[in-house]
């Protein structure tokens, strides 16, 4: 993952992690991809992923999910992440806090999801469902 700070490629990592056929495809797009963009809201960030087109995708199009938080020193209430789908590939990945400002710089956290075990909903990657 090329472009990707120490931080942003550990809460991929955790949002991709297991064994659903769904997120196997995204991991190997994830190790293919570079950084589109990187957009700071004040309260969390946007990353746009570039997949390159030989990369392997989803029949399932457009969805999306997040299950994991973290503890960021200067976070009071921590931050929540989403992984956006569109037409089969990685698209963006949404960091956010909790209504307080985004931290400049994030040298701690811990991430975790945000029930054990995990109970993550993901579509049939065989099926075009958009």
């Amino acid at each position: 993952m090329e472009g990707f700070s120490e931080f942003e490629h550990a809460v991929l990592a955790k949002l991709l992690a297991g064994d659903h056929a769904v997120l196997g495809v995204l991991r190997a797009q994830a190790q293919m991809a570079r950084l589109a963009s990187r957009e700071y809201t004040g309260a969390g960030f946007f990353l746009s992923f570039d997949v390159p087109p030989e990369a392997p995708a989803l029949a399932t199009k457009n969805f999306h999910f997040g299950d994991v938080t973290a503890a960021i020193d200067g976070l009071r209430y921590g931050a929540g992440f989403v992984v956006f789908v569109r037409n089969g590939r990685l698209d963006t990945l949404e960091g956010y806090s909790y209504e307080e400002p985004w931290p400049k710089e994030i040298r701690s956290f811990k991430l975790s999801y945000q029930h054990e075990p995990r109970g993550l909903s993901l579509p049939d990657p065989l099926t075009s469902a958009t």
